[in-house]
């Protein structure tokens, strides 16, 4: 059953990765009743990092890592549909995202960034898409990824 959020994605001209392998020995998500929490997702696809860092701190940096945050987005809807039994039209609400992106000390754009995610959830869910969020700069990610990126997910009872 194709989900009218994965229809909304396709309008939008994005798709869900294919499944991957985590790299490390971790719960991609956890339930608690109607709440899940997402592990962070790095900006990979099919299992190869596609934005290695760190982020440079120019106009077209922040476009790319902007474009990795998506992908971290991405990533985090395969695995919350596999939280929701395969249908995304079970989200509720985006109650918050984490954000950390790998940059140099002192790189002020770290929100700029994250927005690539924002962004895709906003437009993918509405107003039920906004979230409290963090984005913070680190000196480094699994993988040497640009971004990654958890979440926590109110699913409708």
């Amino acid at each position: 059953m194709i989900s009218n959020a994965e229809r909304t994605l396709a309008q939008m001209g994005l798709e869900l990765p294919p499944d991957w392998t985590p790299r490390g020995q971790f719960l991609p998500f956890r339930r608690d009743g109607t709440t899940v929490y997402l592990s962070g997702q790095i900006c990979e696809w099919g299992g190869e990092v596609t934005h290695g860092g760190p982020v440079l701190d120019t106009p077209d940096g922040i476009k790319t890592a902007r474009d990795a945050a998506r992908i971290c987005a991405l990533n985090l809807l395969y695995r919350l549909r596999e939280a929701c039994d395969g249908n995304l039209d079970r989200v509720d609400v985006i109650l918050r995202l984490g954000g950390f992106v790998n940059c140099a000390s002192g790189f002020g754009q770290s929100p700029a960034v994250i927005n690539g995610a924002t962004e895709l959830f906003v437009k993918l869910f509405g107003e039920n898409g906004w979230h409290a969020r963090t984005a913070v700069g680190v000196c480094g990610l699994p993988g040497n990824a640009m971004v990654e990126i958890d979440a926590i997910v109110r699913l409708k009872r």
